[in-house]
């Protein structure tokens, strides 16, 4: 398990730091999320790397005769229904939709972006604001991490806090 004392990297640095077009695909991310660093695009390229990694695993052992092919369905199943939770994957989706995915799927759940997209906040930054300094709530929960990943039975529920001043006054 670990050593609680010790956190772990979260996410993998590019094998080629200074290619261009990278650089540059990865900046405007960065902007239209208001990301405050690469680290945290990276995290989330790591996420989907597993997620990739899950599907291709999974299609491959899903052609096996007898169990270990209803198993790897089942796991298959098993992987959609938490991706649609998420709300990256409708229902019917199947292991190649995973494949198709991208990190402005993952990028699209976080808070900070919702939080902007239902108009709490004027900006993307000014969203992230709000969130590290506690006005935001989540089903009446404070929630300071503009990087948490909002499901789709909590996308409803993000409002001001209760104790905040903006939850008086209309901001937008």
């Amino acid at each position: 398990m670990g050593d609680p004392k010790r956190h772990r990297k979260k996410y993998i640095t590019p094998t080629h730091p200074w290619d261009k077009a990278r650089l540059e695909k990865e900046m405007e991310l960065v902007i239209k999320y208001g990301l405050r660093n690469k680290r945290e695009l990276w995290r989330f390229q790591n996420i989907l790397r597993k997620y990739r990694r899950v599907a291709r695993d999974l299609l491959a052992e899903i052609g096996l005769p007898g169990k270990e092919g209803e198993i790897a369905k089942a796991k298959a199943q098993m992987v959609i229904k938490k991706l649609n939770k998420m709300g990256i994957l409708p229902e019917n989706a199947t292991l190649d939709d995973i494949l198709n995915l991208s990190v402005e799927d993952f990028l699209e759940r976080r808070l900070q972006t919702m939080v902007y997209r239902q108009g709490l906040a004027r900006t993307i930054k000014q969203a992230r604001q709000f969130i590290t300094h506690g006005h935001i709530a989540v089903d009446g929960r404070r929630v300071t991490s503009p990087s948490f990943i909002v499901t789709k039975e909590l996308e409803s529920k993000i409002s001001f806090y209760k104790n905040s001043p903006l939850a008086r006054t209309e901001v937008v």
